[in-house]
């Protein structure tokens, strides 16, 4: 039984990319298609579909191992736009260096979108 989609999600596919696969199997969710959609925009991942299996669906991922590390953030913090610099601080390794998925009033973003549009937000998760 599965607790939190978007940890099993990051983890199949930082488990995927270390271990050389090509592709990488997760379960399906709105949530899920809009972060896959960040990291495919910011060529973290390659192409990915929807297959339907009757049990909820679940996405195919092409992995192209560019992933060092990503994570989903638990818990759930609540970032105002003047945190951003502290979380980022916390959770990745260098200044400029991958970014954190934050969901807005406004949709999922980049943290530094966020920051830009005077924005704050859930943390989700971190890639880099």
């Amino acid at each position: 039984m599965r607790f939190d989609i978007l940890s099993d999600v990051m983890s199949a596919i930082k488990n995927g990319d270390k271990s050389g696969k090509s592709r990488a199997n997760t379960p399906a969710s709105k949530l899920v298609k809009g972060i896959l959609l960040i990291l495919q925009k910011h060529n973290y991942v390659g192409d990915f579909e929807y297959v339907d299996d009757n049990m909820g669906g679940r996405f195919s991922i092409q992995l192209i191992g560019k992933i060092n590390n990503c994570s989903a953030i638990r818990p759930r913090h609540y970032a105002k736009v003047e945190d951003y610099e502290k979380f980022e601080k916390r959770y990745l390794p260098a200044a400029g260096m991958g970014f954190i998925i934050v969901s807005t009033s406004k949709g999922l973003m980049l943290h530094s979108e966020a920051k830009k549009n005077n924005l704050g937000g859930t943390l989700l998760g971190y890639v880099y």
